[in-house]
């Protein structure tokens, strides 16, 4: 089972992105082979096969460190084999000498591997036929353009979709979470209530680096995209929401937290709880509209008016039993940040 864990990866690529590398693969060799004097423009190929990526600022980034490694290890491989010739120990020493370079210039893992392997098969495939080399750096150049221009044309693939579900779900989880602090608050809670009210508010955290881990991704699907103008409209409203997000997340496990270590079957006889439960629904309430309303625009990303919003009565607090107020006073002052986030008013 865990070996073959290790060489399967539980989702599929997509068959878009596989027909591209193909794609690129084919156009790569057939004009290595018209524009220069080679049967087998191996490194054309391969420089096609690793620089095509799921984005295409991915690629442009994968083609730079390709080239870079190939010319790397086509100078050392040349330069050893013009001195010392083509023998077994010469080929292991280059892939040694390589090694050490790319170490002492603090290269990135994919250059630093690039190096040695070229340098290896130049060695290999005939450093010492002339201008050989050269062919080689011009078959990768080949390559790794037409890589580029291939993800830049076929769909490149858009990563906004993802980033709008997972901003989305997250938002909804955070309404229910206020939801069911409220409902705490209004009826008795057994120990295990309580403990599932804290179980589930803490899945809140990975719910929100699964958002901002999807806004990261869709951000880099639009670098150097064609469409980049057009689809950014969308991405920007998901950027606002996802800046929300984390306060409403502190303050809704911070609520949680309280509840949890602070509470007393007493407290839903206060009528300060009372109302501090009725708005906190509508905090939740709030926040229901503004993710209903994010995943409902179209194109161009329309604010929720500030009257349509339920949360703007003011409340008034009574003196609490002295064995509350602390619970009490916490709850509010995270009332208060959650009513700023959701209503845009940051001060």
């Amino acid at each position: 089972m865990k070996l073959t864990s290790a060489l399967r990866i539980s989702k599929r690529l997509p068959l878009l992105q596989v027909v591209k590398v193909a794609v690129a693969v084919a156009l790569a060799w057939v004009v290595s082979q018209l524009l220069l004097p080679s049967d087998l423009p191996i490194f054309a190929a391969i420089a096609a096969l690793l620089v095509v990526q799921p984005s295409v600022n991915q690629t442009l980034g994968r083609a730079i460190e390709r080239t870079a490694g190939v010319i790397g290890g086509v100078v050392i491989a040349s330069t050893i084999g013009f001195f010392l010739g083509e023998s077994s120990w010469v080929v292991l020493g280059t892939i040694m000498v390589s090694l050490l370079v790319a170490w002492a210039l603090r290269l990135s893992p994919s250059s630093a591997s690039q190096i040695p392997i070229s340098a290896m098969l130049v060695l290999a495939l005939g450093a010492t036929t002339p201008g050989y080399a050269l062919d080689r750096i011009f078959e990768t150049f080949i390559g790794a353009g037409i890589a580029l221009v291939i993800n830049a044309l076929i769909v490149p693939p858009v990563l906004i979709a993802p980033a709008r579900d997972a901003v989305g779900l997250l938002a909804r989880e955070l309404a229910d979470t206020f939801d069911r602090i409220a409902q705490a608050l209004r009826t008795p809670q057994s120990p295990i209530d309580l403990m599932e009210l804290m179980i589930k508010a803490r899945l809140l955290r990975p719910m929100l680096a699964s958002a901002e881990k999807a806004i990261a991704q869709a951000e880099e699907s639009l670098m150097l995209n064609p469409r980049k103008a057009k689809l950014r409209v969308a991405l920007d409203s998901d950027h606002d929401m996802i800046e929300r997000l984390p306060t409403l997340v502190t303050r809704a496990i911070g609520m949680t937290r309280a509840l949890h270590d602070h509470y007393d079957p007493s407290l839903q006889f206060e009528p300060t709880v009372q109302a501090f439960s009725q708005e906190l629904a509508r905090a939740a309430h709030d926040l229901g509209l503004l993710a209903r309303a994010d995943d409902d625009r179209a194109s161009v990303p329309e604010p929720v008016a500030p009257d349509v919003l339920a949360l703007t009565a003011p409340l008034q607090i009574v003196t609490p039993h002295p064995d509350h107020w602390i619970l009490i006073g916490s709850l509010m002052e995270d009332l208060r940040r959650v009513r700023e986030e959701i209503v845009g008013d940051r001060a």
